[in-house]
């Protein structure tokens, strides 16, 4: 079992900011419903995001979700909107995901994956 704890990081590696995959590259808003806090739900977003090549954020909620926005290549963002839905972290128990502002973009808006406090 995790520790419940705020411990849970990672690095921020990951694509540049303004680096370009030379594919279609989309941003992407989401916020997780379900037991996902406390799970160290964010930690694994960073690194599942960082493994499929994104950039982006993650936080808690003080509602108890968590949100986030993820860029990339169209194709691995499709790859982390189907792990956010369906896995995450070992313990969670994901309830609902939606994603919204959907949007093709030119260039990365940010560089690494970070959580947000």
């Amino acid at each position: 079992m995790l520790a419940r704890n705020n411990r849970c990081t990672s690095a921020n590696l990951g694509m540049s900011e303004g680096e370009s995959a030379g594919t279609n590259l989309v941003s992407v808003d989401f916020e997780i419903f379900g037991h996902v806090q406390g799970v160290c739900f964010r930690m694994y977003t960073e690194k599942e995001g960082l493994q499929l090549g994104l950039v982006g954020w993650v936080k808690n909620t003080y509602g108890g979700t968590v949100v986030g926005q993820v860029q990339g290549p169209a194709d691995m963002v499709e790859e982390m909107k189907v792990w956010l839905s369906k896995e995450g972290s070992p313990t969670s128990r994901i309830t609902r995901a939606s994603f919204t502002n959907q949007r093709s973009i030119v260039k990365l808006e940010m560089s690494g994956f970070k959580t947000r406090f």
